[in-house]
């Protein structure tokens, strides 16, 4: 009797440890797991979100992404509208929010004072990254930002644009109008290195700027609260490098410089690359 007993207990002993040799491991293997999703969270590549300018669309950008994408980074092109700041800024931010992870943020043109208004409420946008663009203050607008007596140098104006009408309910007497650089300038204004035949390909395909956008005053930058980085163009025939530098300086940016056009993107995709790079590099 007494040996069956002490069977039975050794049994139940036996069991016991088994079960909890069982739940140690399992334990162990959730911790693993655990460790793991951190490792991979905090090694996640950013998703790059280009934003494009006035004059311009996503292909602007081809380059870039494929350099990108060959690194191992997600990559979107975001269709600006150019119909508005507050506008073009609320449909990119809606673009942010559906993105999970870190978020670098990159604008050219009119598309820096848009990313200087997306980013803002998007907590997961980590860095901005200027193109040539515009980097606005709030209450400035694309068409006051720069004083011209104090930084000359834009030929953009109404000897090389052209202006479209076209119906809008917003605007006064329900008629806003598109502006477009005009075919014969487009290369000087806007592509001065790039090849005559991809030039003029752009110039026919550009998307214009609501002339109502130039006036629409920014809210609270984005950039007072990120980090930031600024590629000026020296050989800016649209946006004047010295106004660049102000604009860049003013948002304690971070500074690179590149011999380029405005369209930047398309003659040195390399430089954009670089400075985009710097910054997943200082946010990752």
């Amino acid at each position: 009797m007494l040996g069956s007993i002490a069977t039975r207990w050794k049994r139940l002993v036996l069991i016991a440890a088994a079960a909890m040799l069982a739940f140690a491991m399992a334990g162990a293997a959730s911790t693993a797991n655990a460790a793991t999703v951190k490792t991979k969270a905090r090694t996640a590549k950013p998703t790059i979100v280009f934003v494009h300018g006035a004059f311009a669309d996503s292909s602007g950008w081809n380059a870039e992404i494929a350099k990108l994408r060959s690194l191992g980074y997600p990559v979107i092109a975001a269709p600006n509208p150019l119909r508005g700041l507050t506008g073009d800024a609320d449909y990119v931010r809606s673009i942010l929010q559906t993105l999970s992870g870190p978020i670098v943020l990159v604008g050219h043109s009119y598309g820096g004072a848009v990313i200087t208004n997306a980013a803002r409420g998007v907590a997961n946008v980590k860095a901005l990254v200027y193109v040539g663009a515009f980097v606005p203050d709030k209450d400035e607008t694309v068409g006051n930002v720069l004083d011209p007596q104090k930084y000359p140098g834009s030929l953009i104006g109404p000897d090389t644009t052209i202006g479209r009408p076209f119906p809008n309910p917003a605007a006064p007497n329900g008629v806003n109008v598109d502006v477009y650089i005009k075919p014969e300038s487009f290369r000087s204004v806007f592509a001065g290195d790039v090849a005559a035949g991809t030039a003029a390909l752009m110039a026919a395909t550009q998307r214009p700027l609501a002339f109502s956008a130039n006036n629409d005053p920014s809210g609270e930058p984005a950039w007072k609260t990120l980090p930031s980085w600024d590629l000026i163009t020296l050989a800016d025939h649209a946006i004047p490098p010295a106004g660049q530098r102000f604009m860049a300086e003013r948002a304690h940016a971070h500074i690179r410089t590149v011999d380029s056009s405005h369209a930047v993107m398309v003659s040195h995709p390399g430089a954009v690359v670089g400075i985009v790079l710097d910054a997943v590099s200082h946010v990752s």
